[in-house]
């Protein structure tokens, strides 16, 4: 069965909580999408000011992100020199840093953070990245995620055909490995990512926009 992971591009902290108690029940991994307004043109919760008090709380508390108990989070960091931010994210309850390709030349260093902390890694690539600069990381990293466009940081846009060579091409050289797409997955879009190689679907509009959604995460989990 194929992982589905929820996306969330939170416009606040309430709107974080609010989007997470729609998935709570039917999956165990939310991804927040978070953004700089430079990495990725718009910028996300909780960087649109210079400081939130809601994220600083969150930072500073002992639990974490709202139904941390039952949830695991992924933080999808489309922001620049992510080395500056993952400190807080780990301390707010992150399972794991998404890290784009191009956004940082600390790579290395950012591994070995989350690695003592018992934090995951997963490499973001998007479309006219080639697959050769994951080679070097791979084997110290958890999973890659193939951005389905080249255009990151909102929902409801429609994937680049030119992902699906690049995911085959990946699972043919690393037949074990997580490899994710996010942007793009729709119930059309899903058979060829899943044909191709993929094992993990992360979804904003499909599941969000849905009339039931418990229904659409479990279709979009058991498509062969």
């Amino acid at each position: 069965m194929i992982q589905i992971v929820p996306a969330i591009i939170p416009d606040s902290f309430d709107h974080l909580v609010k989007q997470t108690s729609l998935v709570k029940d039917f999956v165990d991994l939310v991804q927040i999408d978070v953004m700089d307004g430079k990495f990725a043109p718009e910028a996300s919760w909780p960087y649109k000011k210079k400081s939130d008090s809601d994220f600083e709380k969150l930072v500073q508390s002992e639990g974490g992100f709202e139904y941390w108990e039952d949830l695991a989070f992924e933080v999808d960091m489309m922001v620049e020199k992510p080395e500056d931010y993952i400190h807080d994210w780990i301390c707010a309850g992150a399972s794991a840093l998404i890290i784009h390709m191009g956004s940082t030349e600390k790579i290395r260093e950012i591994i070995d953070i989350a690695e003592d902390k018992h934090v995951g890694v997963g490499l973001a690539i998007r479309p006219e990245t080639p697959n050769e600069e994951l080679d070097e990381w791979i084997p110290h990293v958890n999973f890659v995620q193939f951005m389905g466009n080249q255009k990151i940081g909102y929902h409801g846009v429609e994937l680049d055909v030119k992902v699906v060579d690049k995911i085959k091409d990946l699972r043919n050289e690393y037949g074990e490995l997580i490899i994710g797409v996010d942007i793009g997955v729709t119930f059309e879009t899903a058979p060829l990512l899943v044909e191709a190689g993929a094992n993990k679907l992360v979804s904003g509009s499909t599941i969000f926009k849905s009339k039931n959604i418990e229904k659409t995460i479990e279709g979009l989990a058991h498509i062969t």
